[in-house]
């Protein structure tokens, strides 16, 4: 057992600990029981592996500054935030040390542990947020280097009623505020029909993937306009003043399982004070058309009615 001298003092560590190119450590595993004063209190880190769930002991990560950046915990334990009391198997660290997302559950899935099984063990919890108190299973709920509430990642299997500038809405995966509170994005469960600078536009994108909630595909301005949406169900036509048309719509493409069915890829729109940007998913923009100058029509996406939304689930 070696051990690394760190600004929360001598730590024992398994092997060698993995280091910035100015030597200070990035990553070590912790191989005995120490204590890490933070801003949530004093923490343990994970040390031991216990069973099916934990067969993998993660390492504790470090910034160049020496300040911890991710300590996965031997103990669920419940840490105070800015949004209220919540249980931890793992917490992340902003550089100036301020918690940056608290994870209640940290299991590593494998063959032997599924997504399904780690959803049993989540419980629903009650939050303090810009918008009142909010309830559900969250994978993850993650603040700014300020303490402010910056996102909530929901559980797959999870729906919250969350009022929005367009109105209330059933979301799912995820959603985002700005530093101000004001609500910057959400997931849309289901179509949901938004009032756009285009027109009426039905927000949804049946392959998002809720990593984190950070960016969704519904997102609003500190002011509440919509300043981007992803759709499958609307297509959007303009005529430019030189009398030219243009169109954009999502796309219709064969499914990458192979198997003769086809899904759709989202058509994005993104709005400023000027102009609506086009594209289609996160590449570069395909289109950039003024809105004083040209008048739009929104219109169904008569396709899309052929196609599932469901995401397609590949057999092997």
């Amino acid at each position: 057992m070696e051990t690394l001298h760190t600004r929360y003092g001598p730590v024992p560590i398994e092997g060698k600990a993995d280091r910035h190119p100015d030597g200070t450590p990035s990553a070590a595993y912790v191989d005995a029981p120490v204590a890490f004063e933070t801003s949530l209190g004093r923490l343990t880190p994970q040390h031991t592996i216990d069973d099916r769930r934990r067969l993998h002991k993660p390492p504790v990560t470090f910034f160049q500054n020496g300040q911890v950046r991710s300590l996965p915990l031997e103990n669920r334990t419940v840490v105070e935030t800015p949004a209220g009391p919540l249980p931890a198997e793992l917490v992340t660290f902003h550089e100036n040390g301020a918690v940056a997302r608290v994870f209640p559950l940290n299991g590593k899935l494998s063959g032997y542990w599924t997504e399904a099984d780690e959803g049993r063990l989540a419980e629903t919890l009650r939050l303090r947020t810009p918008l009142g108190p909010l309830a559900g299973k969250f994978v993850a709920v993650a603040f700014d280097p300020e303490g402010r509430l910056r996102s909530l990642t929901l559980w797959p299997d999870t729906e919250l009623p969350v009022p929005t500038p367009a109105g209330n809405a059933p979301v799912r995966l995820g959603l985002s505020f700005h530093p101000g509170g004001a609500l910057r994005s959400v997931e849309p469960a289901r179509p949901l029909e938004v009032q756009t600078p285009v027109g009426p536009v039905w927000a949804y994108d049946p392959d998002a993937v809720g990593i984190s909630g950070d960016d969704n595909s519904l997102a609003f301005d500190a002011a509440g306009r919509i300043c981007r949406v992803a759709t499958v169900r609307t297509a959007i036509t303009g005529r430019g003043p030189d009398g030219g048309r243009l169109e954009a719509a999502p796309l219709v493409r064969e499914s990458i399982c192979g198997d003769g069915d086809h899904e759709l890829t989202p058509l994005v729109l993104e709005f400023d004070a000027e102009a609506v940007t086009v594209r289609h998913g996160p590449g570069r923009p395909e289109a950039v058309w003024p809105l004083a100058a040209t008048a739009f029509a929104a219109r169904p996406f008569v396709s899309a009615f052929a196609v599932s939304f469901a995401p397609k689930q590949c057999s092997m």
